[in-house]
């Protein structure tokens, strides 16, 4: 009676985790998996080396908002992307996002541009994903600190995107 179920925010995730659980049944020792932008690596590829990602950067468009591109190895691990860069419309100068929040029902306002977060799992790293961007950069950035979530936020500062990362994703950076 009037209850509804989206899982939308761990669908593509959990699609991505099924489709390589699927390939190591069949005896595939090594892959990336991408589903809808949520990737999942495991095994090294053909020259042994391990699977590189480029995280999700500024758009081209905007070439003076730049920053260093984050390439992450997938190794056993998965990376998901949420925020408001792809999925977004602008309506009397107010910016909405495609995520709603549970909270309200409604948009969430001010959303990042792009939380991405590594996890174990895609299904994991999608909903934490989905969560920090409801949550905002703010409470979003310092909820993933205290939980050591690997986790990097683009955000709207000033006309510019800015950039935070928590530890735990900072760790994963090549040196």
């Amino acid at each position: 009676g009037g209850v509804q179920l989206d899982l939308s925010a761990i669908a593509k995730g959990y699609g991505t985790d099924s489709v390589a659980r699927c390939l190591r049944e069949r005896g595939i020792d090594s892959a990336l998996v991408e589903v809808g932008g949520e990737l999942y690596g495991y095994g090294p590829k053909l020259d042994g080396s391990a699977w590189q990602v480029l995280v999700e950067s500024s758009p081209d468009e905007e070439a003076d908002n730049t920053h260093p591109p984050r390439v992450i190895s997938l190794q056993d691990c998965a990376i998901a992307t949420s925020g408001d860069h792809w999925h977004a419309f602008e309506e009397d100068g107010v910016r909405y996002s495609h995520t709603l929040d549970p909270r309200s029902g409604y948009p969430v306002l001010h959303a990042p541009v792009a939380v991405s977060v590594i996890a174990d799992d895609a299904m994991r790293a999608d909903a934490w994903a989905t969560a920090l961007t409801v949550m905002g950069a703010d409470a979003g950035f310092a909820f993933a600190q205290q939980k050591q979530l690997a986790a990097r936020f683009m955000v709207r500062r000033d006309q510019r995107w800015a950039e935070y990362m928590t530890d735990a994703f900072q760790a994963l950076l090549p040196a």
